[in-house]
């Protein structure tokens, strides 16, 4: 009955869950012909599905050649991750690991059995996605190798600086998501799918990387807490407890809350560094590509901000919420609007007391600036009888909509990355 509660208090969401599972989910997820594909090739989006389900959704929908780059892209980089993850490795292992790692690629038979992490098929299985990395085109291997070869070192030189580094979650970004941001409009670039100023221009492309990876630091605080990793720094949390573990134990939670919302304070300032990325592009599924994951962190962020759940458990945004955000954000105005409106549950959620708060307040009107919805973009208003219909269609209905489609389940999980 919880999702029964769920549904009736977001009509619109149930809606937009029904039309994908009718069909809608082909205008922002096309289905791949896999017969087509090679058995490597196939065995690489197999991985794709199983490490990065909310990736393999925008993936899949990329246009041409593209699309079998950007796996094979995704799927190094959640290699050389799942080795900087995995706490099991000791650092006289990890770091030459991860500093030779873009070397892997040319070695046909390299694989590594001993982790432990939860991702670890990709290491196992690398040569088959070394294999298709030497299939792509020579552009795309440029772009992928260097890549490798740049967030590699910088995951190295993290750990052997980790003290230095942590004050400033900057630096872990500029190590780690820098070369991501700038890797994929260089392969936007390289497709021909979007123009070259795509692959030069790369001040907001780095932003872009920072908004996601900011996110997924705030989101996972007590899930790296559990595995003993530490991203978010200590230039904020030192202002509030001594360690950062101590932000998980109920006396210091307010203290916590209080440090988090400083935290997404800082992630939001990428926004509209975020929002004049999205306009420059032209092609329509490398829109998709980039646009899905930026509408799912703000609502993430919204989601996160002042919320105690953040140390007591998981915090996700409904799946309902993620089909509709999929299917919304298909051009700049819509996204502009889904920001508008993210930002202004923030900004209701503000305390008065909270140290952040003025800040919190600036760069939501900063943002509100850029992202004002037009009427023509305004958010669909329901009447009463539709709503009593959408109420009566849920109730009828309810338990056969659980079971929402396999494809819907695998892609739309707002997950890890």
């Amino acid at each position: 009955m919880e999702l029964l509660k769920t549904w009736l208090g977001h009509p619109k969401e149930l809606y937009k869950l029904t039309k994908f599972k009718m069909g809608g989910y082909k205008a922002v997820m096309p289905k791949v012909d896999e017969e087509s594909l090679s058995a490597s090739l196939r065995t690489c989006y197999k991985h794709l599905n199983q490490t990065g389900r909310s990736v393999a959704a925008v993936v899949r929908a990329l246009d041409g050649e593209l699309r079998d780059a950007m796996c094979i892209f995704y799927l190094v980089l959640r290699a050389v991750d799942t080795v900087e993850d995995d706490m099991t490795i000791n650092l006289e292992t990890k770091i030459p690991m991860l500093q030779n790692f873009h070397s892997y690629l040319y070695q046909p038979d390299w694989k590594f059995m001993e982790s432990k992490e939860q991702h670890r098929q990709v290491l196992e299985d690398f040569p088959t996605i070394s294999l298709e990395f030497q299939n792509l085109a020579k552009v795309y291997q440029d772009v992928i190798v260097d890549m490798c070869r740049n967030v590699g070192l910088g995951m190295a030189e993290f750990l052997e600086k980790k003290e230095d580094s942590k004050k400033n979650w900057n630096t872990y970004c500029h190590y780690v998501a820098r070369p991501i941001g700038i890797g994929l409009s260089r392969l936007f670039s390289a497709s021909e799918l979007e123009e070259p100023i795509a692959g030069r221009d790369m001040e907001f492309a780095i932003s872009v990387a920072f908004f996601l990876q900011k996110t997924n630091m705030i989101r996972d605080y007590l899930e790296d807490q559990v595995e003993g990793r530490e991203f978010w720094s200590s230039e904020v949390w030192s202002k509030y407890v001594n360690k950062l573990s101590d932000l998980a134990k109920p006396e210091n939670i307010d203290k916590a809350v209080q440090c988090m919302n400083e935290l997404i304070t800082n992630t939001l300032h990428h926004v509209p560094d975020v929002l004049i990325y999205l306009s420059q592009l032209k092609n329509q599924s490398v829109f998709n590509f980039c646009a899905i994951p930026q509408v799912m962190a703000i609502a993430t962020l919204a989601a996160c901000y002042n919320n105690k759940q953040v140390f007591r458990g998981t915090v996700k945004i409904r799946k309902g919420q993620a089909v509709t955000l999929m299917m919304d954000a298909t051009n700049i105005d819509a996204v502009k609007a889904i920001m508008y409106q993210y930002v202004e549950e923030i900004y209701q959620k503000i305390p008065s007391t909270d140290p952040s708060s003025s800040r919190t307040q600036q760069i939501i009107a900063s943002i509100r600036s850029m992202s004002v919805p037009s009427s023509a973009l305004s958010r669909i208003h329901y009447s009463p009888i539709y709503l009593s219909c959408v109420m009566l269609l849920a109730a009828l209905s309810w338990q056969y909509l659980s079971t929402v489609s396999k494809a819907t389940e695998e892609f739309v999980h707002t997950s890890e990355n």
